[in-house]
């Protein structure tokens, strides 16, 4: 068992693409990256997470820190720092880094073995990429007073790149999750009834995801006229709408998918107006293949958003998605999350998996909203849970 710091082993075959990280750093003038979030170290741990930890990260008086060292050329000279547990592991399966430091308990002991690896290697005084969104500030002034003469150079952007293109496994995992949370969400609302209130449904819809194996993440949930989606005792009243939105996980990676829900029959209008949500969703669709430019998707869509009679209130939004519900490529800026859409002008890649989603936030009627997961192929795309795409009866 690889228990004590710079224990080492015969180095394995690395679960990425080597040759694709290398050309990322060589871009962003980084010799060595010291990962710290947990979506990067389970990526490029081969998706490996650390199951203690997986609802909470604080213990004692600290937290827990992985942290995944590669330096850029070199991967026998990479390691993996984890807490002292983690030794159990290994020891079951074991990891693919070379060096495995396995003793931690916290952020600075974690930053301390990071230092000696550096230091054994030769790039203490490298040019270290780091994800300053997920080091705390103890780590990296400890990093930074024991490594004289490094520079810190922000990393995410590289990690991010490294992870865009999706491979036939993580397709695999994401069409899965998208799948089960779309039979959560449909066997969801055919079990609620009249009286049922959000809370309730909410629970349930907990419940549905979690016996079909997905870690549940969240549930955004509106009933009738309203548009708030948080928990509440609102209660579901015949002949109103619902709408579902909801994020599971499936070993690692996200599906968020939002289908609609009916107690009784939809009227006319109903009808009508999601028909509105889907005919926007279609001329999205119709643009996206590898090599088309993100931004013929949104121009598409944003057409026939303004030659729709509910153009007043409504919007449309296009995110990637993975291991982490927006990730690359990035196609809009600020709508509603904080980045740029750097990424709108550049083609989309085989590969790539996006979210598509229409929102109508109806006056009257309530909140309309269908939202897709689309995985870009050669010839265009492959849809994700494609199915509930209409009017779902409740009380069924």
């Amino acid at each position: 068992m690889n228990d004590n710091p710079g224990q080492t082993r015969q180095a394995a075959v690395t679960p990425f693409d080597t040759a694709k990280l290398d050309r990322l750093m060589e871009e962003a003038g980084i010799d060595v990256i010291v990962a710290t979030s947990k979506h990067n170290t389970q990526y490029l741990m081969g998706g490996y997470k650390f199951i203690f930890f997986a609802a909470m990260d604080a213990i004692g008086h600290s937290r827990y820190l992985p942290m995944v060292i590669y330096e850029k050329g070199a991967p026998d000279h990479s390691a993996y720092v984890g807490n002292r547990m983690e030794g159990a592991e290994h020891q079951n399966n074991p990891f693919w880094t070379p060096a495995v430091h396995t003793a931690t308990w916290g952020t600075q002991d974690a930053a301390g073995l990071a230092v000696e690896h550096l230091k054994k290697i030769g790039k203490a005084g490298g040019r270290i990429g780091i994800e300053p969104a997920f080091l705390p500030s103890d780590a990296r002034d400890l990093l930074a007073s024991r490594l004289d003469g490094a520079r810190f150079v922000d990393a995410t952007h590289v990690l991010e790149r490294l992870r865009a293109v999706k491979t036939p496994g993580e397709l695999a995992k994401l069409r899965r999750a998208s799948e089960l949370i779309t039979d959560s969400m449909l066997a969801t609302i055919a079990a609620a009834r009249a009286g049922s209130t959000k809370m309730e449904i909410i629970e349930q819809l907990r419940r549905e995801e979690t016996n079909r194996g997905l870690h549940f993440e969240y549930c955004l949930l509106t009933l009738g006229s309203s548009h708030n989606r948080a928990g509440s005792q609102q209660a579901w009243v015949e002949g109103e709408i619902l709408s579902i939105d909801s994020g599971g996980n499936y070993h690692g990676y996200i599906g968020d998918l939002c289908r609609m829900g009916v107690l009784g029959e939809p009227d006319a209008e109903l009808e009508d107006l999601l028909a509105e949500v889907e005919c926007i969703q279609q001329a999205a669709f119709a643009k996206v293949r590898a090599g088309a430019a993100g931004r013929e998707m949104i121009v598409a869509a944003e057409a026939e958003l303004k030659a729709s009679p509910s153009a007043a209130f409504t919007d449309f939004f296009c995110h990637g998605m993975g291991l982490i519900a927006h990730e690359a490529p990035f196609l809009m800026t600020n709508h509603p999350v904080t980045y740029d859409g750097i990424d709108a002008d550049k083609p989309l890649e085989a590969g790539n998996v996006i979210s598509v989603e229409t929102t109508m936030l109806h006056p009257k009627r309530g909140f309309i909203k269908l939202e897709d997961t689309l995985a870009i192929t050669d010839g265009g795309y492959e849809m994700f849970g494609d199915r509930g795409r209409g009017w779902n009866r409740g009380g069924a």
